[in-house]
């Protein structure tokens, strides 16, 4: 039985956003959601990393923690976890024939997410987990996963323009969409916005009547530790950071602050619990250092301009004099916008295609990058992955990324 064959009716529905189907579905399987307390973690960029942290420290704390998250970077049971453990590919096929089971021929077919969403949240009921971490899949309010009334929290990482053709053209109505996970008299812990997206989600908040909570980042106080800062202001705490990237004293400090309400709530959680787990965290694709055939490679999914500035930001951090950049991307992303964020004079540029996914045409981001940034040193199209990495080590010693999509890094991941 093969994970890819059974969801393969669905795969043709695409995006179609709407609870209608998932809340029919989930009723036909006995509505497992409701036997589930959740986190319910929402953003542009940063999300995965914050579920990972808390899923680690409430992993590490003793409770039994489901994480789902998405998408997948090399194999499907990587969006369904129990206490850090990837579902056994086995048990995901037997609860994608439970939910396909649960499909009525006269309703409307589910969407590839609503299915797999309703494969997690049965998952966790079965498993009687303490507390699952659930990550939103596009947007917040009409998302698959926003079906819970009474979350223990909601966090939102971030909000800046992406998605934009299923979620509105601003990042005003962006972040209307991400606001919807918000729920009444919950508390809702939120990273720093842009003033529009802010207005909204503040405006949001109050409506419902929930407590807002906007941490300050935490505080870097070496290379590999951080302090962050109470949000009562009575202590802080200092911690391993051992994700890459300044935006991590972001992430962490959300993270942190959603287990704080947690321990208000009466839930036991030791300092050293939150220390153990915060150095435990993994979150694999994202500024990743990887040994490639003897070379040092730097990969990340940056696949959208913010997060190509977190990249940006970080690759500055290393004082190399120019980079060599090998990128894919699917051709629904601002390509432009990427290329002015992450291009300088002198870098250089291998362009490969995204396999097995709407890629954008190499040709014509080569044309593009080189108006954006006409003084590469070098820019070329390559056919295939392996090519690409290779030219690319083979003709400098510049420090070499692998960026531009998340589908690109899984694909590289799974040919290791």
């Amino acid at each position: 039985m093969n994970i890819n064959s059974l969801l393969q009716p669905f795969h043709h529905f695409g995006v179609n956003l709407g609870l209608s189907r998932i809340i029919k579905l989930l009723d036909n399987l006995g509505n497992p959601h409701e036997r589930v307390p959740i986190i319910h973690v929402a953003g542009t960029n940063g999300k995965g990393s914050v579920c990972a942290y808390l899923s680690s420290v409430l992993t590490e704390a003793g409770y039994r923690t489901g994480r789902y998250t998405s998408p997948h970077l090399v194999d499907w049971p990587e969006r369904i976890c129990l206490n850090e453990q990837q579902i056994s590919h086995n048990e995901l096929c037997q609860l994608l024939l439970r939910v396909q089971a649960a499909i009525c021929l006269d309703d409307e077919y589910p969407t590839l997410f609503e299915v797999i969403t309703a494969a997690a949240w049965l998952y966790f009921a079965q498993q009687q987990v303490d507390v699952a971490v659930v990550e939103v899949g596009l947007g917040g309010r009409l998302d698959a996963t926003n079906v819970i009334a009474d979350p223990l929290v909601t966090v939102i990482t971030s909000i800046s323009r992406e998605h934009w053709q299923q979620l509105g053209p601003t990042v005003a109505d962006i972040a209307g969409e991400k606001a919807g996970i918000l729920k009444p008299g919950c508390p809702a812990v939120v990273g720093m916005l842009p003033p529009d997206a802010e207005k909204v989600v503040r405006s949001r908040a109050q409506e419902l009547q929930c407590p807002l909570i906007l941490p300050q980042p935490a505080r870097q106080i070496s290379p590999q530790l951080a302090e962050y800062q109470s949000i009562q202001n009575t202590k802080t705490i200092t911690y391993p950071l051992p994700l890459q990237g300044q935006i991590q004293l972001n992430n962490s400090a959300l993270a942190l602050a959603a287990l704080e309400i947690l321990q208000q709530k009466g839930w036991q959680i030791s300092e050293e619990e939150i220390i153990n787990g915060m150095a435990k965290t993994k979150w694999p694709g994202r500024m990743q250092w990887i040994n490639w055939k003897n070379h040092k490679l730097l990969i990340d999914g940056a696949h959208n301009p913010a997060s190509a500035q977190v990249l940006r930001n970080y690759v500055d951090t290393l004082n190399t004099p120019s980079v060599t950049w090998v990128m894919g991307m699917l051709s629904t992303k601002d390509h432009a916008d990427i290329f002015q964020v992450l291009l300088r004079p002198n870098d250089q540029l291998y362009l490969v295609p995204v396999p097995d996914n709407n890629s954008a045409d190499t040709e014509y981001l080569g044309k593009l990058a080189c108006d954006i940034c006409p003084e590469l040193s070098t820019y070329q199209t390559c056919p295939d992955l392996k090519l690409a990495l290779e030219t690319a080590f083979n003709s400098t010693d510049n420090l070499v990324v692998l960026c531009g999509s998340l589908y690109l890094i899984g694909y590289f991941l799974k040919s290791l």
